[in-house]
């Protein structure tokens, strides 16, 4: 069974292979949206983006990028310089280990901002 290692939380939880991110988060007390987006969010259509994760750790172990993914994540300045690990937890699914960084800042000094 694939492990969740949720970074800020230093919680890790164990889940099926192809469990979804946002529903194992969900169900292990993990807080996945920040501020008023606790309550207002998609629940899990992935056309919020609120539900935003890193995956610093395991990325292969990640399902791919969809295209209503893909979408949502292009017209998020969150996902600037953080391209290629910036996933929607509604969006993931899991199959093996993996690491999280929960509501990750925005990076909007980045150096891959302005380019």
């Amino acid at each position: 069974m694939p492990t969740i290692t949720f970074a800020n939380e230093k919680k890790e939880i164990q889940v099926p292979e192809g469990a979804n991110l946002r529903k194992e988060a969900l169900a292990a007390g993990v807080a996945l949206y920040p501020g008023i987006h606790t309550v207002a969010n998609c629940h899990g259509f992935g056309s919020c983006g609120t539900c935003r994760v890193l995956i610093t750790k395991g990325m292969e172990n990640t399902s791919p990028r969809g295209i209503l993914e893909a979408a949502r994540m292009a017209v998020s300045l969150a996902y600037i310089g953080n391209e290629s690990t910036m996933r929607l937890a509604c969006q993931t699914k899991v199959k093996g280990d993996i690491t999280v960084t929960t509501c990750p800042p925005l990076n909007l000094f980045g150096e891959s901002f302005f380019s």
